[in-house]
Order: C-alpha cells, then structure tokens, then sequence
C-alpha cells in the first residue's frame, strides 16, 4: 500500500460543518488497540462461530478494528439511509480505505431534492448534486465540493472531535474505520448465522455497541471523534450488524442510529459500510495548508 500525506494544516468555523449534510438531509428529507480482544480475540477470529462462547463471540466483534488494521488496505462502498416523515434518502460513497495508516479516501453522492421525496408524481428530480470528495484521516475530515461559498479549488478541513456526531452521519457517510472502532464498545453480541457477502462466507452477528465504551477503547486517531459521539446521540448506544470472514475481517458492518430531526420528531438513521478486495492498493494524498479553505461555509450542498 502506498500513502503519502502531503501536509495538514487550516482551521475553519466547525459550526459552519457540523450541521454538514445532516443540515441538507433535514431540509431536503424532511473499540483503544490496547484495550482489544489481544490473542485470545484473534484466536476466536478464525473459529467456526457456533463453536464460540459468548464470550469468545464478544471478543472476536471487539477485535475487528485491529484485524482490519493487520489487513491493510480495501475498497469501501457506503451507504447512509435516513427515515424521517416517511420520506426515506439514501446517500453512498465509494472508494478505498488504509486501515493501516487510517487515511481513505472516499467519492459521495447526494441525491437531488426531487429524489428524496416519495410518491410525489412529476415532481421534478433537480439538478443533479456534484459528488462530495471526502478524505479521512486520524482527528480529521476533509472535503471538496462541499458548500456554498467555497470556491471550487479548495478543501474543508475540520476536526471530527468537533462534530457532536463524530462524524458518523453528519457528511453522508461514516468513517469505515470508525465504524469498526465502534464495535469496541459492543456490550452483547449473538450469532446470527453465516451468509455469503462479497463473494464470501461471512459469520453474521447482532448486538448492540456502548458508545462511551468504544470512546474510551478507540485507538488514538478515533477516540476524541467517538467521545464527541458518546455525547451527541440519545440513549448511548446503538444497534450494529457485523459480518466477518474466515480470517476475522469485517466485511460488512451496519450501525442504526436514532436522532432528533428538527421540526419532524425522530429521524431514524442505519449506515452501513462494506469492505471488499483487501489488501488493494490505497493511495491517499491530503491537501496543503494552501489549499485548505479558512472560511465561512455558508450552506451544504444544495
């Protein structure tokens, strides 16, 4: 794998970002390294799942981040589905992750106003949106093509410890490495059975995932994103679907989230991340500080 990190740099008004796409999504729709499973999750990893204990299954769920990050690097696909006033918006994003370096880069793609509205006969689609370029990295979320008010060469830069969802919903598409370091915090898990996912035989298993838990296990990159998520959805915890291979990687992990929608009661939220052809080469280059845009972000994208 190759990745090369050309610079950091620039700050921008994280008020201006936190309402990210969430702020479009409700105007147009309405676990640390040291903390894991160690050897004996890894041992777990590559058991036949039915021949687990519970707590065995526990910990082999705990330990996927750090599989993962023993893995290297693969392509992502994501999708962001969101339910709120009975109209349903789905968002997804593709592109390949460095679990090793935690950098990815990901292309998101946001419906037109038109689309999220269901059974609205000659309604008109709109214009279709300009992908979002998303590029993660440790404490940190940039993007290009993301607001108003931003001129067309620059970035946005913004820390996710900022975000008071830890960048897990607000801008369409969660962190995949997040994704998987929330399931440090799972507190129950149970075998659901095994399924074919990706063109492989993966062991499904649901629980739910303690978010202050994952906070406080998260490796370092994650830990100030997933504690600004402990504090920012109700209830402190969530749902989560993970489906692992043969060698104990997560090749689908699905996370259901509850959040308040203004104006409209309950927005229900499931984000789910699919991870396919490991070990592909991931090539992730941030932006200099010259780059990065310091102002203002007038509004998402509409």
């Amino acid at each position: 794998m190759v990745v090369q990190e050309r610079g950091r740099g620039g700050a921008v008004v994280a008020t201006a970002v936190a309402g990210g796409i969430a702020a479009g999504l409700l105007t147009t729709a309405g676990c640390s390294a040291g903390v894991a499973a160690g050897d004996h999750g890894k041992a777990a990893a590559v058991r036949a799942a039915d021949a687990l204990s519970p707590d065995e299954a526990l910990a082999t769920v705990r330990h996927a981040a750090d599989v993962l990050a023993e893995a290297g690097g693969a392509r992502v696909r994501t999708y962001l589905e969101t339910v709120s006033g009975g109209t349903r918006l789905t968002i997804m994003g593709t592109g390949g992750y460095g679990f090793g370096q935690s950098l990815g880069r990901l292309r998101v793609r946001v419906p037109a106003p038109g689309d999220a509205v269901p059974g609205a006969a000659g309604a008109p689609a709109g214009a279709p949106r300009p992908a979002i370029t998303e590029l993660f990295a440790p404490g940190a979320l940039y993007m290009k093509n993301r607001g108003a008010g931003v001129p067309d060469a620059k970035w946005v830069r913004v820390a996710t410890g900022s975000l008071g969802d830890g960048n897990l919903v607000a801008n369409g598409a969660t962190d995949p490495l997040a994704a998987a370091e929330l399931l440090r915090g799972a507190r129950r898990v149970e075998y659901a059975g095994s399924e074919r996912s990706g063109g492989a035989t993966v062991r499904h298993f649901t629980g739910d995932c303690d978010l202050a838990r994952a906070a406080r296990a998260a490796s370092a990159g994650q830990r100030a994103a997933l504690a600004a998520a402990a504090k920012g959805f109700f209830g402190g915890t969530v749902a989560c679907d993970a489906y692992l291979d043969e060698q104990g990687r997560l090749r689908k992990v699905r996370h259901r989230f509850t959040l308040r929608d203004a104006g409209r009661g309950a927005m229900d939220v499931a984000s789910t991340v699919e991870l396919y052809a490991f070990g592909a080469k991931v090539t992730v280059r941030l932006p200099p500080a010259t780059d990065i845009y310091t102002g203002k972000v007038v509004s998402p994208v509409r």
